[in-house]
């Protein structure tokens, strides 16, 4: 398995659910403690980026605020890899409350390029891949030309796809899943436990 940091990005508006999806609560636990105490299972150094320091003193992580002020989830991937000790590093969102470990650990043993992300219903999940630090230079001109689509950071590096046979018997569906809506919270509710 390659060198990486674990990176947990909570810059985000959460205009669509009103509250700060962080602290959202699955079977009990805060999404944000979650994540953090897996992270700390699977990586030696944890980061989370984060625009209210205050707000996650109390985590067991290394708390970081942008280095590019406004520039959205491209700017936090940014963030992490500038603070990063390790060549690579994977990033995820702050309300994703099934992240799993299995499925962590296949993005990184199978990740090659500058990037690789799970590519599951025709679509790039930037939010559960890995990013060599040799993308610094790229993303920092997005933020500076003001292209904050993380989208386009993929064609124009080497990327590498892993798709949903990549990882036979892992839950990578559940995985990548995140909460966006206060519809997607009841669906969720509404599966605790199950």
């Amino acid at each position: 398995m390659i060198d990486a940091t674990g990176v947990i990005l909570v810059g985000g508006q959460s205009t669509r659910m009103g509250f700060n999806k962080a602290f959202i609560e699955v079977n009990g636990l805060p999404i944000i403690e979650r994540t953090v105490a897996l992270f700390n299972e699977i990586f030696d150094e944890v980061i989370i980026a984060a625009n209210d320091v205050e707000t996650y003193c109390g985590l067991d992580a290394m708390i970081v605020t942008d280095v590019y002020k406004g520039a959205a989830t491209l700017g936090g991937i940014y963030t992490g890899l500038f603070h990063s000790q390790t060549p690579y590093t994977f990033v995820v969102a702050c309300d994703m409350p099934f992240l799993d470990a299995r499925a962590i650990k296949r993005t990184l043993e199978l990740s090659g390029g500058d990037g690789t992300a799970p590519f599951i219903n025709n679509k790039l999940h930037a939010m559960h891949a890995v990013y060599s630090r040799r993308c610094l230079k790229k993303i920092e001109g997005m933020i500076t030309t003001g292209n904050l689509r993380v989208s386009d950071l993929f064609p124009m590096i080497c990327t590498k796809r892993l798709v949903e046979a990549d990882f036979a018997g892992i839950p990578i569906v559940s995985s990548i899943e995140n909460v966006n809506t206060p519809e997607e919270l009841s669906r969720i509710r509404a599966n605790e436990d199950k």
